[in-house]
């Protein structure tokens, strides 16, 4: 658990720092105190006893005053500086009465950068504390012998030396604390952007889901209005053409042949339906590979129209991929219904060569044709003409083209990639 940079296991050593400020130097005064008692003989005088249980006193007032002034003084302060100083100097006294009191000075060690403001006063604390300290491991002052003066000397040196090595390492520690806070603020502010970003990935994703729903619905209605259009309705047109055949037919035998073709078309029809709501390949492909389809397709055109028909086959036959070949089914299908209803054409040839990577399907009319360019833009508003047959082709990374002559007949090429069925 992290809050504000700092770690779980930070707040809680920075608890127990400030537990020892506040609560050690009750302890260690309490301690001097009690260790004074029981050396009583180091004090032999009762004034000096008095002295010391009145400095006992002015220490237990002066930690009590600071307990109080410090909820409201937090940080480095001048009144920590006098805090500090008075401490000091009622810790020096007690060491000059009684040694083990060095035990209340050595505080200052603890909360000097606490209560002092600047380097040089959070140095001169310690050091001054470092004296009344040393003064004590040497015999207690004051000294009566030379010996003691070298030994506090030498006392003075090693405890400062060893204070400026703790206090180093301290900074140290610090420092590395403050980074390492600063790099867990870095990284929740990180983590803070990184969640943000995938919230709005998710958001995104689920705009894109919807949109591809969308999108595929709309497909999916397209693909049913071109298979109506190329399947349902040219059955119904056949259907009807038969129809007036059989209105007009001279004899029985003559009316029941169309019946026969109109009845065939709506059962043929029926089928187209089915497999377009299920989105299955087309009836002429259901047993057939695409070169018969077309062949039977081109076929049946001639026979229900009467115009001339031809089917012609080059290059190595392949056993296309099934999209495939009801794409081109469907393109020719198409063709064949334009030029019935359009073109007036004699004569029709339709060819399906295959090239190694690509497969073409050409089909040409010699009917009354037409300007490709004065036709409109029909694939916005719904027809599925030349328009349906160039997004089929296009569908499957293939191509249509057109061309054509008012008086000189039509030729359209549908060019797709060549994939093999699987």
């Amino acid at each position: 658990m992290q809050t504000g940079g700092m770690t779980a296991a930070d707040t809680d050593i920075e608890r127990r720092w400030e537990l020892i400020r506040s609560k050690g130097p009750y302890g260690l005064l309490a301690v001097a105190t009690l260790l004074s008692v029981a050396t009583a003989e180091l004090t032999p005088g009762t004034t000096e006893r008095i002295a010391v249980a009145v400095l006992v006193a002015a220490g237990l007032g002066l930690q009590l005053w600071w307990g109080r002034a410090s909820r409201t003084r937090p940080g480095p302060s001048s009144a920590g500086t006098v805090y500090y100083t008075v401490r000091w100097g009622l810790g020096f006294a007690l060491t000059w009465l009684n040694p083990f009191f060095a035990f209340y000075v050595a505080t200052g060690y603890f909360d000097a950068d606490e209560l002092m403001p600047g380097r040089t006063l959070r140095w001169i604390g310690p050091f001054a504390c470092a004296i009344a300290v040393s003064g004590a491991q040497a015999g207690g002052l004051p000294f009566h012998e030379p010996v003691q003066w070298a030994v506090f000397a030498g006392l003075v040196v090693v405890n400062s030396v060893m204070l400026t090595v703790v206090g180093h390492l301290t900074t140290q520690q610090e420092e590395r604390s403050r980074n390492r806070a600063a790099t867990i603020a870095e990284l929740e502010r990180t983590n803070t952007a990184l969640q943000q970003a995938l919230d709005e990935n998710a958001a995104l994703h689920t705009q894109l889901l919807l949109q591809a729903r969308e999108a595929g619905v709309a497909d999916e209605r397209r693909r049913l209005a071109a298979e109506i259009h190329d399947t349902i309705a040219q059955g119904l047109t056949g259907i009807i053409a038969q129809l007036q055949v059989v209105a007009n037919a001279p004899d029985l035998p003559t009316a029941r042949t169309h019946l026969d073709r109109a009845s065939a078309l709506a059962r043929h029809s029926l089928g187209e339906a089915r497999r377009s709501v299920h989105n299955l390949a087309p009836v002429a492909l259901e047993h057939d590979g695409l070169p018969q389809a077309l062949k039977g397709t081109v076929a049946e055109w001639a026979e229900r129209t009467g115009v001339r028909a031809e089917f012609t086959v080059t290059g190595t036959t392949e056993q296309l991929h099934d999209e495939l070949s009801a794409t081109l089914l469907r393109i020719a299908q198409e063709a064949l219904s334009n030029a019935a209803r359009h073109a007036r054409a004699t004569r029709v040839g339709v060819t399906l060569s295959f090239l190694g990577d690509e497969v073409i399907l050409d089909i040409r009319d010699d009917g009354r044709g037409f300007d490709p360019l004065a036709l409109p833009e029909r694939s916005h508003t719904g027809g599925f003409g030349l328009a349906g047959m160039r997004a089929r082709a296009e569908r499957i990374a293939g191509s249509l083209t057109v061309e054509s002559e008012p008086g000189h007949g039509t030729a359209l090429s549908a060019r797709v990639p060549l994939v093999r069925h699987d």
